[in-house]
């Protein structure tokens, strides 16, 4: 019997709450960049010269943008383009930085007049059209070795590229696809690893290498226990072999101060005194010694122990285990290089004082810390619109741009900042659904990605304006200040809209 189809109305089968957030989220963030500007450029929300005006007519060219994606370009043109758009981008990545001019330390914007592009916007839209080309492919499956390398390449080769621009923030954005790699089918350890390193890193810059090492062994042993393959007495093996070495570096010292008389000075005193009492003691040796070696050295011997068992019963996870140990390592002694080498001045500054290796509330620490008072100065339900005081005399700079979020929580309180939350959930969580419902592969896989770029930015955004991120530069969608941010999200949003209408016409 041959099946057919009713076409349904634009009305029935388009997403206009998904669309309804949009116009929400972009009303909210253009009558808050007033708000910020308003005291320095009081020429009028409208005013061409003003920010507020500026952004206007960016959020009617945006429009523009939305209404040719759905009216007008054919909804599969997506697809069969996604490839050569991301060639594209990726040179246009490349060549900014030869060609673009410098803002604020990093080379990402090519400036034509009045008008600037950040190509490392834009290309969130591809990386997620070519990801979700390749792997909504029949014979894709991302817990093959080749396929996830396949990915794995597609959303490193761009960021890799954006970090030499030194944009960090867009660079991080593209962590967030993990979550739709789990969504495919990769394995949850992923995120799992994804967290030790990031744990590992700062504990090795906030507490000790020693500490690091340890704690990633207690973690380690703790996942082979909840996995179910190891049983109690590998735990309680653990646990003892955690305790003995957590209390080491103390009994370590008290043994070097017992045999080495004045041991205890050694680095807090003149370079003289402490030749002295080497050359004192036949023991001096025992200096060099340092209780990482011991703890790093018991922990080599029992891999070949561990690798033995995991070939004999066959258990991959704990040869995994080994690895992620090895790795761990690896990166503790190279987290002073990365952090010292890798990052740039004011990223270490940052992050220094994040962690609360350092304290400087008028140097690197003050765009936070002037946030912070003037969202925690809107109380319940803010100073009223135009009435903010950090706002209207400009104590946070950026605040049009990057801590847009700090003007909603002093003039709308925390009313307004739950407002603003919530709306961008719904917006998340109505994509997840819609991405759920669809047949085809390729709009679930792009809404994923959607979803996942929406939750990055708003996480880290967020985060670095209340204190828990560092400052790295990166917008809040639709609400922000600039035309390429609010353009890429645009885009970025309505491609699904049409991918989604495209499968609800019919039913």
């Amino acid at each position: 019997m041959e099946e057919t189809f009713k076409a349904r109305s634009m009305k029935q089968s388009f997403d206009w709450k998904l669309v309804l957030i949009y116009l929400l989220l972009v009303l909210i963030g253009w009558l808050n960049i007033y708000a910020s500007i308003h005291s320095s450029e009081p020429n009028g929300i409208l005013a061409w010269t003003s920010r507020s005006g500026k952004q206007f007519v960016w959020i009617l060219t945006a429009f523009g943008l939305a209404g040719l994606i759905v009216f007008v370009l054919p909804p599969r043109i997506w697809e069969s383009a996604s490839i050569p758009l991301y060639i594209g981008v990726l040179f246009l990545l490349v060549a900014v930085i030869f060609l673009g001019v410098e803002v604020k330390g990093s080379r990402s914007w090519f400036e034509f007049g009045p008008v600037r592009f950040q190509p490392a916007e834009v290309s969130k839209i591809t990386t997620s059209l070519v990801l979700a080309f390749l792997m909504s492919r029949p014979n894709f499956r991302i817990t093959k070795l080749k396929d996830f390398l396949t990915a794995a390449a597609v959303i490193g080769l761009p960021m890799l590229v954006i970090l030499g621009e030194s944009e960090t923030g867009s660079a991080l954005v593209y962590v967030g696809f993990i979550f739709m790699l789990y969504r495919e089918g990769l394995s949850g350890w992923f995120l799992v690893v994804l967290g030790m390193a990031i744990l590992t890193f700062i504990l090795t810059l906030t507490a000790s290498p020693y500490t690091a090492i340890l704690v990633l062994i207690a973690l380690i042993l703790l996942f082979n226990f909840l996995n179910g393959r190891r049983g109690w007495k590998f735990m309680l093996l653990g646990i003892l072999y955690i305790l003995v070495m957590a209390l080491f570096p103390k009994g370590w010292n008290l043994l070097c101060e017992s045999l080495i008389p004045g041991a205890s000075l050694i680095g807090t005193v003149d370079p003289s005194v402490e030749m002295s009492i080497r050359q004192a003691s036949s023991w001096a040796f025992l200096l060099r010694v340092k209780p990482l070696y011991f703890l790093i050295g018991s922990a080599l011997v029992c891999l070949p122990f561990l690798l033995r068992l995991a070939y004999r019963e066959k258990d991959t996870f704990l040869s995994l285990s080994v690895l992620a140990f090895l790795a761990g390592v690896v990166m503790v002694f190279s987290a002073d290089f990365i952090f010292n080498n890798v990052l740039q001045d004011h990223q270490r500054k940052r992050i220094e004082v994040l962690l609360g290796m350092k304290e400087d509330p008028a140097g690197v620490g003050y765009n936070v810390n002037q946030s912070m008072i003037a969202i925690g100065s809107g109380g319940a339900f803010g100073k009223g619109y135009l009435g903010g005081t950090q706002t209207t005399y400009g104590f946070v700079p950026e605040q049009s741009t990057d801590f847009i979020f700090c003007t909603v929580g002093e003039e709308w309180g925390f009313a307004g900042c739950l407002v603003v939350i919530v709306l961008y959930v719904m917006m998340i969580w109505r994509i997840i659904q819609d991405a759920e419902k669809s047949r085809e592969a390729f709009t679930r896989i792009y809404g994923y990605c959607v979803a996942s770029c929406l939750f990055m930015h708003l996480f880290i955004n967020i985060g670095m304006t209340i204190g828990l991120m560092p400052v790295i530069g990166i917008p809040l969608p639709l609400m922000s200040y600039g035309g390429s941010s609010l353009w890429a999200f645009t885009v970025l949003i309505f491609i699904f809209v049409v991918l989604d209408h495209e499968e609800k016409k019919y039913f």
